[in-house]
């Protein structure tokens, strides 16, 4: 039945792996952007499977300590598997010391690794953090997106910086305004989605399925 309803593409297997922004906190409708991706992937006939290993409060230090046991776990070496990845926002949190939950350079250290041995074994995918609505903690992420930007072309896995429309889209800031500061509802998620529904490396993996 699913193949008649989603055609002749491959099954595509991927993992979401970051943090509450991959988890969708705030939404109201349970989707986040990565329901929204995979809703929409799969509208348009593409047999995808979308595992949310988005964990909240994760920084990349975390991740760096469950990514490839929980990517292994869910694309077995015969499957079509691939990887999203989205972390910073809480790299770039301060903390009681004065400094952040985890330095900018240590941050870029463990990017460096996770990805380029992401990339390594399957098709990977970055995306930088979303703002908050705190301009000084927003001064940070501009920042880190840049470094990121940096890590992905030398690991050679295409990233999307997502900051500067969802900021000037209002939506995503006053959402988060009227929550807890940080995480926005369905608006923001779904502006969020668009972006990377219609980012061309997320269109050359859903095009590469079949």
């Amino acid at each position: 039945m699913a193949a008649s309803i989603l055609g002749p593409g491959a099954p595509m297997r991927i993992c979401f792996i970051g943090d509450s922004f991959v988890n969708g906190t705030g939404d109201d409708d349970c989707l986040g952007w990565v329901g929204r991706v995979c809703a929409q992937a799969r509208r348009g006939g593409l047999d995808v499977t979308a595992y949310n290993l988005g964990v909240r409060r994760d920084t990349s230090t975390d991740i760096a300590a469950r990514w490839r046991t929980e990517a292994s776990a869910r694309l077995p070496v015969e499957h079509d598997g691939r990887l999203v990845f989205s972390f910073g926002a809480n790299d770039c949190t301060a903390d009681v010391s004065g400094g952040t939950r985890v330095d900018i350079e240590r941050s870029v250290a463990l990017a460096t690794t996770i990805l380029g041995e992401a990339a390594a074994w399957r098709p990977t995918l970055m995306i930088g953090p979303p703002p908050v609505a705190d301009p000084e903690r927003n001064a940070r992420l501009r920042r880190y997106a840049e470094r990121m930007e940096a890590v992905c072309r030398a690991v050679d896995a295409p990233f999307l910086s997502p900051f500067e429309a969802l900021h000037a889209s209002g939506v995503w800031v006053r959402e988060a305004q009227a929550g807890d500061g940080a995480h926005p509802n369905r608006g923001g998620y779904a502006i969020l989605a668009q972006l990377v529904s219609e980012w061309p490396a997320w269109r050359a993996w859903l095009a590469a399925s079949g």
